[in-house]
C-alpha cells in the first residue's frame, strides 16, 4: 500500500505559525516584518501575497488565538454535565491553561496594551470580550438565578481577575481560588432565587 506524502504547510501557513509564537512571546510590536519571514523560512513576497501587511497579520494572529481558546472551552463546557459544572468547567480551562509552560498572558491583554487607538488590536480585543461576556450570560441563563446579570457580571470579574494574576504573579493557582469563588456566586444565586419563589 503507498503511503500519501504529508502535505507540506504552506507559505501562509508558516507565516502564521511563526507570527503566532513570536507575537506571542515577545509582543505584536516588538517583532518586525522581517523576524516574521526568517523565522517561517518564506520569500519575503509570500507575506504581501497572503496578508495585506502587517496590521493584517495581527489580526490573524489574534482571530487563530481565539478560535483556539474558544475551542478549548467549548470542549470543557460540553463535559460538564449540569448547568453550575459548566460554568466551573471554564476556570478549570483557565487553570490548565496557565500551568502550560508555554503561558505568557493573555494574548489579547497584552497585546492590547501596545496598540494605538486605531490598531486591529483594539477590534480582535472587543470581539473577545463579547464572546466572553455571551458564553458566561448563555450560561448563566441555563441556571435559576434571581439576577442573571449581576451573576455574569461577577464571573467575568473573577475570570480576568485570575487572567491577570496568573500573569503578574506566575502562577496557576489564581484559577482554581477564581473557581471556588465562581461556586459560591453560583450557589448564593440560586439560593437568593429559592428564597425569592419561597417568599412569592
Amino acid at each position: 500500500m503507498v503511503q500519501k506524502a504529508e502535505r507540506k504547510p504552506s507559505p501562509r501557513q508558516k507565516l502564521l505559525a511563526a507570527a503566532d509564537e513570536l507575537f506571542y512571546n515577545e509582543g505584536v510590536h516588538a517583532v518586525t516584518i522581517d523576524r516574521v519571514i526568517d523565522k517561517a523560512s518564506v520569500a519575503r513576497g509570500s507575506l504581501y501575497y497572503n496578508f495585506e501587511g502587517k496590521d493584517d497579520l495581527i489580526r490573524e494572529y489574534l482571530l487563530g488565538r481565539h478560535a483556539a481558546w474558544t475551542a478549548r472551552v467549548d470542549e470543557a463546557v460540553a463535559e460538564a454535565k449540569d448547568p453550575a459544572e459548566k460554568i466551573l468547567a471554564v476556570f478549570d480551562a483557565l487553570g490548565t491553561l496557565f500551568a502550560e509552560p508555554s503561558y505568557r498572558g493573555c494574548s489579547f491583554m497584552n497585546a492590547v496594551a501596545e496598540a494605538p487607538a486605531d490598531g486591529p488590536e483594539i477590534k480582535a480585543a472587543a470581539n473577545y470580550r463579547s464572546w466572553l461576556h455571551e458564553l458566561f450570560g448563555d450560561l448563566v441563563a441555563a441556571l435559576n438565578s434571581r439576577n442573571p446579570q449581576d451573576l455574569t457580571d461577577q464571573l467575568v470579574v473573577l475570570y480576568d481577575g485570575a487572567v491577570t494574576a496568573a500573569q503578574m504573579d506566575k502562577s496557576h493557582h489564581s484559577a482554581a481560588t477564581a473557581r471556588t469563588l465562581a461556586s459560591m456566586a453560583v450557589e448564593s444565586s440560586a439560593s437568593r432565587s429559592q428564597t425569592a419563589q419561597a417568599a412569592g
